[in-house]
This record gives C-alpha cells, sequence and structure tokens, in this order.
C-alpha cells in the first residue's frame, strides 16, 4: 500500500473494514497487520519504515493527542470511520519508534436472543438499583454486550442514562431515555472524578466503561446501592473469579463491608468469551466467524448469602442447580455448543474453567 499523507489514515481503515478485520496493528518493520477471527492477516505487501508508520500515527492523532505520545508516550481515544463504524484507539511510542493499534467497534447493535441471553436479563435491566457486570478478557465483545444493553433501556423505558468510557464507543441516539455519553481525557480527567460528579447529574442509569481501580469500584457498589442501575466491565472470567476480584481490591479490613454492599447490590455477572466457529462457514452473530460463550449468574437469596459468609467458591453449585432461574454456567455452555457442532471440542476445552471435567463430559 502506498503511503501518503492524504488519504493516509482512511485507505488503512478502509481495508481493515473490506476484510473484516476486528483489529489493526501498525508497527515499524512490518506491514500492517489485521487480526480477523483471531487470526493474523497482512494489509498489503509493502513494509512500512519508521517514517512511514511515524506519518500515519501523526496523521491519526489531533495536536492534543500527539503532545501526550510525546510527553508521556501513549494516547488513547476514539476514531470515526466513513462506514459507520469506530475504533478504539491507542498510538504510543516503543523501541522501534513510533505505532498504532485500532480495535473496530461495530456499528451493529443485536438483539439478546442473537447473543444467547435468557429473558432474565431483560427482566434485571427493567430494575432502579442493582450492579450488572460484563466481564470478559480483551476482545470478548464487552463492549457491544453493553451498547446492547444501553439501547435496550434507551429503547423502551424512559431513563437517564450516563456513560462513563475511555473513550466513547457506540453513539446512542436520545429515544425514550435521554443519554449523556462523557469520555475520560476529554469531558472529565478520569474515571473517580467522573463517578464522584455522577450522582449529581439525575441518571436513573450509569454505564462504566471500565471498572480499573478500588476507587472507581467503591463508588459504583455506592451508586448501585443507593438508587441506580449500574453497568460496568471488569477483565475477568466467570462469575466467582469476578466477585473475588472484587473484593480482593479492597484492604483486608474493608473486605467483611464490601461483601455485604456486593450481597446487597450486586444483580447480575455476565461472563463471556469468544471462540473460534466451527470449520469456515461457521459463524457466531455479530463476531465474524467467532461464537460467544456465557456464563450469566442472577442474584438470588442463596447467592448472596454465599457472599456475604465468604463462601464464594461454592457459586458454582449454586448456579449449577438454578438453571431453571436463566442461569448459565460457562463449561455448560461450552458443552452446548459442542453438541451443537458450533465449535471443536480442543477449542471447547482450551477456554473451559475445569477442562478436565469439561474433557470427561465431552471426550477428546
Amino acid at each position: 500500500m502506498a503511503v501518503t499523507r492524504r488519504g493516509l489514515v482512511a485507505d488503512l481503515l478502509d481495508a481493515t473494514v473490506a476484510v473484516g478485520a476486528s483489529d489493526l496493528h501498525v508497527t515499524p518493520g512490518s506491514r500492517p497487520i489485521g487480526r480477523r477471527d483471531g487470526a493474523m492477516i497482512p494489509l498489503g505487501e509493502a513494509v512500512w519504515g519508521q517514517e512511514a508508520t511515524e506519518a500515519f500515527c501523526r496523521a491519526l492523532c489531533s495536536e492534543a493527542q500527539w503532545a501526550e505520545v510525546e510527553a508521556s508516550g501513549t494516547t488513547d481515544f476514539g476514531v470515526s470511520h466513513g462506514s459507520g463504524n469506530r475504533f478504539r484507539a491507542s498510538v504510543l511510542r516503543h523501541r522501534h519508534g513510533y505505532g498504532a493499534v485500532l480495535r473496530r467497534i461495530s456499528n451493529e447493535l443485536l438483539r439478546f436472543d442473537e447473543i444467547g441471553f435468557p429473558e432474565a436479563i431483560v427482566d434485571v435491566l427493567r430494575r432502579p438499583r442493582g450492579l450488572v457486570l460484563v466481564t470478559g478478557p480483551t476482545g470478548a465483545g464487552k463492549s457491544t454486550t453493553l451498547a446492547t444493553m444501553v439501547d435496550w433501556i434507551n429503547t423502551n423505558l424512559d431513563r437517564h442514562i450516563v456513560t462513563i468510557e475511555d473513550p466513547v464507543e457506540f453513539y446512542h441516539r436520545h429515544k425514550k431515555s435521554l443519554i449523556t455519553q462523557r469520555e475520560i481525557g476529554v469531558d472529565v480527567p478520569d474515571f473517580p472524578e467522573a463517578m464522584r460528579r455522577v450522582l449529581r447529574q439525575d441518571p436513573d442509569v450509569i454505564l462504566v466503561g471500565e471498572m480499573r481501580d478500588l476507587e472507581t469500584i467503591s463508588a459504583a457498589v455506592t451508586a448501585a446501592e443507593t438508587g441506580h442501575l449500574v453497568l460496568a466491565t471488569l477483565h475477568t472470567t466467570g462469575s466467582a473469579t469476578t466477585v473475588s476480584r472484587i473484593i480482593d481490591v479492597f484492604p483486608t479490613g474493608q473486605q467483611a463491608q464490601i461483601r455485604v454492599q456486593l450481597a446487597m447490590s450486586l444483580a447480575a455477572v455476565i461472563s463471556q468469551v469468544l471462540v473460534p466457529a466451527r470449520g469456515v462457514a461457521a459463524d457466531g452473530p455479530g463476531y465474524g466467524g467467532r461464537v460467544a460463550a456465557l456464563e450469566i449468574m442472577l442474584m438470588t437469596p442463596a447467592i448472596a448469602n454465599l457472599i456475604r459468609n465468604n463462601e464464594i467458591n461454592r457459586i458454582n453449585d449454586v448456579m449449577q442447580t438454578s438453571r431453571h432461574l436463566g442461569m448459565i454456567r460457562l463449561d455448560d455452555h461450552l458443552a452446548r455448543l459442542v453438541e451443537d457442532r458450533r465449535i471443536d471440542k480442543a477449542t471447547a476445552i482450551a477456554v473451559a474453567q475445569d477442562p478436565a471435567a469439561l474433557q470427561q463430559r465431552i471426550g477428546s
């Protein structure tokens, strides 16, 4: 691909969208690389040197963003594309010069049945208060799930929804609800500051793009306790692991109190991973050649008691006996996807929470 200042960014983003890549990597000494369905694929034949890569990074950034790269080595922001897609961009300085990584944010919102959510999730979103966590590794589709939830509320309920994101990924327009979207580094300095201010903005629903630190987690739990529906993400996999992660963030002397708060405020944990679909023709809705494997924990009195009494290791057992309420364990969903021939056995075992038990269940 010829590298010129004119159209430099647009040409490469066009190529990324055209091949259906979810991510774009630009770094000196390599061709631009896209990631499609988890595999790395080259975009073009020419190897980019330091000059070409720096030109791309400069063209991608505003003056303020480039100044941040020069001062601190990294900047993160959102980029719009003519196709209607948006990209989450990270521009960075490293040993070989400058580089950029861009993640494409799908402009298509999914229905709950396309993602695989039970009807019970709708009941959770109708609640006036509670903490709903969407968890999973990077690239698991958490942003799409959160945007789908916000869109459902926006379409069906009269609420004031405040989103706090870094950067804003999906643009929502006002429907039945009123939407306020705040971007970290543009509209407010950081997540803790945004959470300190948000309760003065008369929100009904608060979306926290990522709970990164103790102050943000504490503010989110408190907001859920005091009459707000809070939607947030964590980079964890599994319901019990997520609950433990939140508690472990707090100092030892505060952990008993946060267990009580979580038992009162936590409404649901949705954990998801994207796995390759079986065969080149298989297609997971909205995710190209990948399928979403889900775990859904809904708060019940039994689970609240386990959290309060620090018996979190028993949550999976309660989920196993509560499937009629809409709960799904990750390994059960993986087994179902294998039985439906949507994913391979090896793929399921690789991401299972208990690989040995799942292997015995589905065979090798």
